[in-house]
């Protein structure tokens, strides 16, 4: 933005400063005149007191006193404009010495320097928390772009895999008139059906991290019961049982949105569980503020230092998702992370001792009290 030149911070303070060590000086001076001054005689005869027949000067007149006290009073008022002005300046110095650091890292952070840090040692004050918010800024800010950059870096790498697989099925048909076409047509609908997945799923990321949907009344058990009911054909396909159970719970969120998470959260539970007789239970309770939300499966133990990476992009248990057609694309748990955090919730990862992971949410509930609907 284009400004017209104006005072520095530093002379404003200075001259106001100046301003008011003048103003006092000036209020003493009149106090002098008002209490001291109007006492004397105006008149310019000495004031004279007969005693016993003899004359006694009393003392001088308000002339007199006012010819020798004006030179001295507007002698120390210059002084004191001085001092003000050269005091004011020094101290106006001092004071806003620390936003010239923090200007300084401002502008190296919008050089794309994110590490500098200000680091402002002393007591804390007005400025010193000050630096502090700005190095807390900057260290989510760094944090941000870094996660943004590796996921963008990631999704580039994911979004190439089936194009590079598609260019190869038409080159390899290109190349051999005589191949089976439906094969080639069903291996490219799989790749380009992965592919749209993947875009979507990080649009749906795009549109949950902007948070610009529209909040209305979301009741938990009934998103559970209906993602159980999309997701049943595969839980019976892989032999898994698929329970739900709890209450009626109020949370404040989108209906689109929180559906696709709880979707996302039980077909994860189906797909990383036992090869056979696993087991899938969806629970849902209010708790005094919160709305809770559990989904427990069975399957292999998993390592207490592996939990913190499965809400990463592309990432599957300690391995990156590969392009096969049973694979994911790798942002199940990242989705639901991305959604938990829009909706102002939290997200909480638990190993079962034998085997297979708990998961909680808790939304932010409503003062509305649930009546109890039995188990599903």
């Amino acid at each position: 933005m284009n400004r017209r030149p104006g005072l520095s911070t530093r002379l404003k303070l200075t001259i106001s400063y100046a301003g008011f060590l003048l103003l006092a000086g000036a209020l003493m001076l009149a106090v002098v005149w008002v209490f001291v001054l109007r006492w004397l005689p105006d008149d310019d005869r000495r004031s004279l007191q007969r005693t016993f027949g003899a004359v006694i000067i009393t003392g001088p007149n308000r002339s007199d006193l006012l010819r020798g006290f004006a030179p001295a009073a507007a002698t120390a008022l210059a002084f004191l404009l001085v001092f003000g002005l050269l005091g004011g300046w020094i101290l106006a110095g001092r004071m806003l010495a620390p936003l010239t650091r923090i200007a300084y890292a401002a502008r190296m952070a919008a050089n794309g320097s994110l590490s500098h840090r200000i680091r402002m040692k002393g007591p804390k004050d007005e400025f010193r928390e000050l630096a502090d918010v700005f190095d807390t800024m900057l260290e989510q800010l760094e944090s941000h772009v870094t996660e943004q950059q590796r996921f963008a870096a990631n999704a580039s790498h994911e979004l190439r895999t089936p194009l590079a697989i598609s260019k190869t099925l038409l080159d390899a048909a290109r190349n051999d008139p005589t191949r089976d076409q439906g094969e080639l047509i069903e291996r490219l609908r799989t790749v380009n059906t992965r592919a749209i997945d993947l875009t979507e799923a990080l649009l749906l990321l795009s549109r949950a991290d902007r948070r610009g949907f529209t909040r209305e009344a979301v009741d938990l058990s009934l998103i559970a019961e209906e993602a159980a009911e999309t997701l049943l054909p595969l839980a019976e396909k892989r032999q898994i049982a698929l329970d739900i159970t709890g209450e009626t719970t109020q949370t404040v969120g989108s209906t689109a949105l929180i559906l696709r998470m709880v979707t996302n959260l039980v077909q994860n539970a189906i797909v990383h569980n036992l090869p056979a007789g696993g087991t899938v239970t969806v629970h849902t309770e209010p708790q005094h503020d919160a709305s809770v939300l559990r989904v427990e499966n069975t399957g292999r133990p998993l390592p207490p230092e592996l939990i913190p990476t499965l809400t990463e992009p592309f990432q599957r248990g300690t391995e990156r998702i590969r392009t096969d057609e049973h694979a994911g694309v790798g942002l199940g748990l990242a989705i639901v992370h991305s959604l938990v955090r829009a909706h102002d919730g939290t997200l909480d990862l638990t190993p079962r001792p034998s085997g297979g992971l708990l998961v909680t949410i808790r939304l932010p509930g409503t003062p509305h009290a649930s009546s109890p609907s039995g188990a599903h």
